[in-house]
Formats: structure tokens, sequence, C-alpha cells
């Protein structure tokens, strides 16, 4: 059995505390977060504290806070030698105070509260500096069924820049095309078959392979009909910008 405390309420520490609760041979000891009406919901399931002071003794600390809180969170903790981690794409294993044995146990999928997440098909990026703690944190991950990948930090320092041009900024192209479809009174709704069969290319051939449309066809006249028709100069200016870098990606002369 791994003992577990979780430390922050946001919604990474709110689906581990789900997905290790349904799990086999981990227990969460107990959960932190210094606003004790965060995680209220959950005090007749696991015990739950705002006192760092009162923290009880667990295999593995969870730090699941904003990048800028790890540093201070983890120097506040009133004990030594024991292994804590965090949960942050961005952040460094050092981070971490270094008087703990220190780890990162980084989820790479996008959280939201209220939606369920498999963590079946979330990879689970670890790193440790101590063999038997990276060992830990393998059988944490296979035990709530997830793949892990052994990552450094500067590893995934980039894989989390490529994470925010393929989750992130993706997005917001998304909400740029909800916002172009109804200020034409169109259904949204239209595009979806479209973004989940783009998706779901690229689970067998490459981006590169895959890319369809007019830049990479050098249509030039659809391209101008489009920025002629584009009213909004910041939607206008990212047509441009993500044109080019099609057309300079596939050996096509700027439209």
């Amino acid at each position: 059995m791994i003992s577990v405390v979780l430390i922050g309420a946001g919604n990474v520490a709110t689906h581990f505390y789900k997905v290790f609760q349904n799990a086999d041979n981990i227990l969460v000891t107990q959960w932190y977060n210094r606003q004790l009406n965060n995680i209220s919901t959950y005090k007749n399931n696991v015990d739950i504290t705002d006192d760092l002071n009162a923290l009880k003794p667990a295999d593995v600390y969870i730090i699941a806070v904003s990048d800028d809180a790890i540093s201070e969170v983890s120097k506040a903790l009133p004990f030594q030698d024991r292994f804590v981690v965090h949960t942050s794409g961005a952040a460094s294993l050092y981070d971490i105070d270094k008087k703990h044995r220190r780890g990162v146990f980084y989820p790479l999928q996008t959280f939201t509260k209220d939606a369920d997440v498999d963590f079946s098909k979330v990879p689970l990026c670890i790193e440790a500096l101590v063999k038997e703690d990276l060992k830990l944190l393998v059988t944490l991950a296979e035990t709530i069924n997830s793949t892990w990948y052994k990552i450094s930090t500067e590893q995934r320092k980039t894989l989390h820049i490529a994470a925010v041009f393929a989750n992130n900024f993706t997005n917001q192209l998304y909400r740029i095309s909800h916002e172009i479809t109804e200020s034409d009174q169109i259904e949204f709704d239209v595009l979806k078959p479209l973004i989940l069969e783009t998706a779901k290319k690229i689970q067998n051939m490459s981006p590169y392979m895959a890319q369809t449309g007019p830049a990479v066809r050098g249509d030039k006249k659809t391209v101008r009909k489009h920025l002629k028709r584009i009213k909004n100069p910041q939607h206008k200016a990212l047509y441009k910008l993500l044109t080019d870098s099609i057309t300079d990606t596939h050996g096509r002369k700027k439209l």
C-alpha cells in the first residue's frame, strides 16, 4: 500500500484524489489546502487539514499547486528527507527544497474539475533522484493504469512547450472558430466532426502528412478571399501567420 498526502486543491490535485481513492494499493492519508473550504466536500472520506505542521507521515507528498508556489510550499514543509514531488510540466525538479528527496509526477493532460478523466489515457512523466523513489512513482503510475515515461527536467520543459501548442493554442483557435461561426449565426457544432477527424488522423500519420487546406495547396485565391472576409484584425494576423507557417513547412511560396 502506497500512502499519499496531497497538497493543493486545484484541478490536478482533485483528479489525483479521485483516481487514488478508487485504486487498489493506494491510500490518500491526508489532503492539505490552506483554504479548507475548497476541499471540505471530501472531509467524510479523507482527513483534511489547513495546517502544514499537522501533516501525517506518507510514502510520497504530492505538491499540486501553481508553479510559482512550489518552492515556497516545499520549503515550508516541517520535515526533511521525505519523498516530495510536484506535478508541474514547466517547473524544475530542483524547485523543490533540497531538504527533501525530490521528484516529479507530471500528468500530460488538460484537467477541468468537473470533467471526468480516464487515467489509462493520461501519460505520466516521472523523474526522481533516488532509484527507489523512481520505482515508487512507476508503481504509483501503473496502479492507476497510466503509461509512464522517464523524462528529465530539461525534456519536460520542452514537452510542456509542445503541449501548449498542441492544447492551449489549439483550444484558442477553437474559440476563434466559435466566434467566427457565431458572427454569422452558424452553429459551432457543425465543426465538431471536422475537429474530431483531425485529431483522429494524427493517431496514424504525422501532422505533416495530415495537413490539408488552401495554404498547403498553394491556393492563393482562397486565401485572399478569406483575408478579405475576416474583419477582426487579430484574427486576420493569426490567419496570415499560420498560413505563412504552413507554406514554409511545405515548401510553398508565401501566399
